[in-house]
């Protein structure tokens, strides 16, 4: 099931900038300039959303964190954890221009296999998409939105 969200309301939030004749956006997360590729721009839209429409914890989110899956060093885009500390959320970031496919969903259960979260989101700023997971029936059901930060686990 498609999710359209209003990435286009929180450009106003993201900061910008031009040096050494690169275009740079500031991460908020990770607290340093980044060179403003489209996927970081994907990337950051879909943090802010999730800071400012979902109520999630700004302390709760990394951004580019490594994972080991079959031996081989991975990073996923954006692993959301629970007041627990918990993984809760796994979002794979797409540029513009890269269609959400199989192989994409492919990709982030991939990524997820050490991690088994209960929500997947896909995106490339223009669709997206989640899931829930049921890892005991081993299917997943795709989300009409994305899941509010959990109050409390």
């Amino acid at each position: 099931m498609l999710i359209t969200l209003p990435f286009p309301d929180y450009r106003s939030n993201l900061k910008l900038k031009q040096y050494q004749g690169k275009r740079w956006i500031f991460d908020p997360i990770r607290t340093q300039w980044m060179v403003l590729q489209p996927e970081e721009l994907v990337r950051q839209l879909v943090v802010q959303y999730l800071l400012s429409e979902k109520g999630f914890n700004q302390n709760r989110i990394a951004l580019e964190r490594g994972l080991t899956v079959n031996g081989l060093a991975k990073r996923c885009d954006i692993l959301i954890y629970n007041q627990a500390m918990n993984p809760f959320l796994l979002v794979e970031c797409k540029a513009p221009s890269v269609k959400i496919t199989q192989e994409v969903f492919r990709q982030i259960a991939i990524y997820n296999l050490p991690l088994n979260v209960p929500f997947l989101l896909v995106t490339n700023g223009v669709d997206t998409y989640c899931c829930e997971m049921d890892y005991d029936q081993r299917t997943f059901k795709f989300l009409a939105a994305i899941p509010d930060y959990p109050s409390s686990f």
